[in-house]
């Protein structure tokens, strides 16, 4: 996989960032899966169902959503609804300015980008994984399984657990990536996980990307 356009410089740890200049981001599953993976011939990672897309029905504001929570580092994810119960380490940028990702033969592992803020705080945190690997599924293998509703929950290196619910999962493609929207900031603490999708050819990888949208309900 290769990563995502990162933020102008001077975007540091914990801080939003300067995601309204970002304007490609890619994921790109070409050299994560091989040819004739089992995965492949099976039809693939789960797809996003129509009804739970970004925008189809108007995303909930919480009626009594809870203040932004200070920075403070992720240390797990879990996401029941998807199987994911896995730990979290830190991605920054690649050479090429791309988000670098977990190392492919961390099969339960997630990146989460330092040039976002930190998961519960203003602002949108992302977090990344792969998909799948050479090896088979992977920690997001079934993040498009997702419908609206559905918890996410991500311990803190604080103690605090920030308890997200996800308003929009969809399948956007890798050219012309909506980055605005994906990223843009909306007055509330959000949450973005981030992996390949779309349609899958042996030569040139995954076509498009998997995003879930989720904002912050609650915290313990």
């Amino acid at each position: 996989m290769r990563g995502i356009s990162g933020p102008a410089p001077g975007a540091g740890p914990g801080t939003r960032g300067a995601w309204g200049v970002v304007v490609v981001v890619l994921l790109v599953g070409v050299h994560l899966v091989r040819a004739g993976t089992a995965e492949y011939r099976a039809g693939g990672p789960p797809r996003p169902l129509p009804a739970a897309a970004h925008g189809h029905v108007a995303a909930a504001t919480p009626v009594r959503a809870p203040a932004p929570l200070p920075a403070s580092p992720p240390e797990r994810l879990r996401v029941p609804a998807a199987r994911i119960d896995a730990p979290v380490t830190d991605v920054g940028l690649d050479a090429g300015r791309w988000i670098a990702t977990p190392p492919a033969y961390e099969k339960n592992l997630v990146g989460w980008f330092t040039g976002s803020v930190t998961p519960g705080a203003q602002g949108t945190a992302v977090l990344v994984g792969h998909v799948d690997t050479p090896d088979g599924k992977a920690v997001f293998f079934e993040l498009g399984s997702l419908t609206r509703e559905r918890r996410i929950e991500i311990t803190r290196a604080d103690g605090r657990t920030a308890v997200f619910s996800v308003y929009g999962v969809e399948t956007v493609p890798k050219e012309n990536f909506p980055a605005t929207r994906i990223y843009r900031a909306t007055g509330h603490p959000e949450l973005r996980l981030i992996t390949c999708g779309g349609s899958f050819s042996p030569e040139k990888g995954y076509d498009g990307n998997v995003v879930v949208s989720a904002r912050l309900v609650a915290v313990r």
